[in-house]
């Protein structure tokens, strides 16, 4: 071979063995797991066999996998971790941030501890198992299955969605429903329609961090409103309305993520007065309607959907696998919302929104949420209980609340928290990431109570805490 090939061949070899490295990494192969063969391998990327061999000597160097004799190669046990390169430090001194957190809340690693993950614990939604529901879901309607469905989304789980809006006093129709593909693309609908590029928009401060990434790539001018326990800081919100003029604001009102906070009713009816008089669009985002009690405050059950938009979904208390979300508001923006995601998806699944229209059907549906709420309230009695002993600062005291926002003794900073515990398997969602000012979330961390109770995290978290 010539020496201009075999460099080839080696930058080649070289950047195979970066592919499969990366992809132990991220978790696609698992300690254990026995890779492709040479074989394989060599007919996927159209290599030379003896290319794919030396990319399998240099992941052996690195100590990534193992031969074994007569059978292939297997990824080690304990994978020495790739040397952190320049963008990966500076993505770390950053602060985490959200793009960093989103891909954290979607990998899967059950060796590690989630405190910062967004999701309740999946064996509390083990009752709601999908594959109990599969065949009921195609014999409501298997032709229609191949073809797309209603730009408003399946008319039954509409209706059924009136009668569980109904439920929470939230008076409906059908044709001021749209279904959509989870919550995060309802309000992408609602950025579309309402924010052009340099709009006035407010959001909780600290908020739900993935809105502040749709806001900042539609072009909006992004203004905090600080979060209280008892909700929005209204003397701030009243301030910046008087002054910026904005023409929207998107809130929760049950539940807040990160804080976990809950609005009163005298904070409500408040904001309520201030939208009026400003003529502000209220856009309240409730995904964890199903683990709070029906009787909580909300501005769109109190308002009616006069100036208000709905936003909710089954991720959290059904699945995530799903994507089926909803906006709720006047027929005519439905109309219009339907049409824009029309031209955007065309339609959404028929098949997810038969799946929970026929899981909302059942009765077990009733039954799942008295469950749900009943282990969401042990969990996080036993949050709070453990976070007291730890001596931390908690800035909601919910009774029953998937996110706590906590203060931990002496940590300042919760990136470099959150830094410590990552090499001791435990992910945190450090509070900057929340915050439109870095400096506010700068000792707070969202916590999932699911996780809390889990003893690596104390573990891991014990010896950083005596330092």
């Amino acid at each position: 071979m010539k020496a201009a090939d075999s460099g080839r061949a080696a930058t080649v070899a070289g950047k195979l063995a970066d592919l499969i490295g990366q992809q132990i990494a991220d978790g696609v192969y698992r300690a254990g797991d026995k890779l492709p063969s040479l074989r394989e391998l060599a007919q996927l990327h159209r290599y030379a066999k003896n290319t794919v061999v030396a990319a399998f000597d240099i992941l052996v160097s690195q100590g990534l996998v193992e031969p074994r004799r007569g059978s292939g190669f297997y990824v080690l046990g304990r994978t020495a971790q790739p040397a952190a390169t320049e963008e990966d430090a500076g993505q770390l001194s950053r602060a985490m941030d959200i793009v960093w957190l989103m891909r954290e809340q979607l990998k899967t690693d059950p060796d590690s501890v989630a405190v910062g993950d967004g999701f309740p614990p999946v064996e509390w939604l083990a009752d709601m198992r999908l594959d109990r529901y599969h065949q009921k879901v195609v014999r409501t309607g298997l032709g229609s299955l191949f073809r797309y469905g209603s730009r408003y989304g399946y008319a039954p789980l509409r209706d059924s969605l009136v009668r569980k809006l109904g439920v929470l006093g939230l008076e409906t129709t059908p044709a001021q429903l749209v279904l959509t593909h989870g919550a995060n693309d309802a309000m992408d609908l609602v950025i579309r329609y309402f924010v052009p590029p340099g709009a006035t928009v407010l959001v909780d401060e600290p908020g739900y961090y993935p809105l502040y990434g749709k806001l900042k790539l539609a072009g909006a001018r992004m203004i905090g409103v600080p979060r209280q326990a008892d909700g929005p800081d209204l003397a701030a919100l009243e301030a910046i309305l008087t002054q910026e003029r904005p023409r929207i604001f998107f809130t929760q009102s049950v539940a807040h993520n990160p804080t976990g906070s809950d609005l009163s009713a005298a904070k409500a009816y408040r904001i309520l007065q201030l939208a009026e008089r400003h003529n502000l669009m209220l856009v309240e985002d409730d995904p964890l309607a199903d683990f709070k009690p029906t009787s909580s405050v909300r501005l769109s059950t109190l308002d009616q959907l006069e100036r208000t938009i709905y936003i909710g979904s089954f991720s959290k208390s059904f699945s995530a696998a799903l994507r089926v979300g909803f906006i709720a508001c006047n027929a005519a923006l439905a109309a219009d919302l339907a049409d824009l995601k029309a031209l955007i998806h065309v339609s959404g699944s028929e098949y997810c929104e038969r799946m929970v229209d026929v899981m909302l059907r059942e009765g077990h549906y009733e039954r799942h949420l008295v469950r749900l709420r009943k282990k969401l309230g042990a969990a996080t009695t036993q949050a709070l209980r453990l976070l007291d002993d730890l001596g931390c600062d908690v800035f909601a005291r919910s009774e029953q609340s998937l996110y706590l926002w906590a203060s931990f003794p002496g940590m300042d900073d919760t990136v470099a928290l959150a830094e410590r515990l990552r090499a001791r398997r435990v992910t945190m969602a450090p509070g900057r990431v929340f915050c439109l000012d870095p400096s506010i979330g700068a000792r707070w961390s969202r916590c999932n109570v699911g996780a809390l109770g889990d003893p690596r995290f104390q573990a891991a978290l014990g010896p950083l805490l005596r330092r």
